[in-house]
């Protein structure tokens, strides 16, 4: 990685404290940075035409001194509880998304809370998708709460961020001491192939053994973190989603395409960050050593 920086977007809503103190744990043991980030994301239009003066759509005075103080009273608890961890703090006039999508490129993680931080409330739920889908870096989205013992749960499947998103989760369990729970599921299938074996919810040997060689390579990688593998017939969704249930951390990848004005998501990432019980983390095939 290019910078060892952890940006969380903050708004001092208990999301987002969250969020910050996930990320100020996850600096306090890697050496990153912490960047407090906030995005003003006002009204950029105004009726064409109008008989009343239309107000300014940029944050007056007041507003940005309440944003920084908000932000310095963050750092300020941060030196407090995390003296080891260096911090900074980010304020633009722009969107939260593009913003964050563009400054991934030189981050090591974002770290978002499940609602808030905007300037336009409950505006988070599209950035999480849209950061998630398009970051340069692994985006966490800080939901629940779990005991530190819970394991690390990661689903993976044949695409081709399987690879990282496995190193992820493996550098997590080991950091933590935590057991790791590897998750393969198969969705059902119908229609002509409703007699194979498949679809009596069963995984054969020959379709497993690709995924049993991948776990038994990352295994030999990581020798202290006690691993299971579990081959399901289940929609990924589902089965990630009851997973989570017992997890503190879940580790997923996506298979979004398209450009930035798509946000798009895979499907199942986009559930996952929508209903996990725990914090989610989407990694992507480009995640950077």
């Amino acid at each position: 990685m290019t910078d060892r920086r952890i940006i969380v977007g903050y708004d001092r809503s208990s999301d987002a404290k969250a969020a910050a103190i996930w990320a100020l744990d996850e600096a306090s043991r890697t050496g990153a940075s912490v960047e407090f980030f906030f995005a003003y994301e006002w009204p950029a239009w105004a009726p064409a035409t109008g008989t009343l003066p239309v107000a300014s759509v940029w944050p007056d005075g007041e507003t940005d001194r309440a944003v920084k103080g908000m932000l310095n009273e963050a750092v300020a608890a941060a030196k407090q509880t995390h003296p080891g961890v260096a911090t900074h703090t980010s304020i633009v006039n722009n969107s939260a998304a593009l913003t964050l999508i563009d400054r991934s490129d030189e981050a090591a993680l974002i770290v978002l809370g499940s609602r808030g931080h905007s300037a336009v409330a409950g505006l988070l739920g599209s950035v999480s998708v849209a950061v998630s889908a398009h970051a340069h870096c692994p985006v966490v989205v800080v939901r629940g709460e779990a005991p530190a013992s819970a394991p690390v749960v990661v689903g993976i499947d044949d695409s081709p961020s399987a690879p990282a998103v496995l190193a992820f989760a493996f550098e997590q369990a080991a950091a933590h001491g935590v057991p790791l729970r590897v998750v393969r599921a198969w969705a059902p299938v119908a229609g002509i192939w409703e007699e194979s074996p498949i679809t009596t919810r069963t995984v054969t040997p020959a379709e497993r053994q690709p995924f049993d060689d991948l776990v038994a390579g990352w295994r030999a990688k990581f020798p202290q973190v006690e691993v299971s593998a579990e081959a399901v017939v289940d929609h990924p969704a589902g089965a990630l989603t009851q997973a989570s249930r017992t997890a503190q951390l879940l580790v997923a990848g996506t298979r979004g395409r398209g450009t930035v004005r798509g946000m798009l998501l895979g499907s199942v990432s986009q559930h996952l960050l929508r209903h996990s019980a725990c914090t989610v983390v989407v990694v992507h095939e480009t995640a950077r050593d």
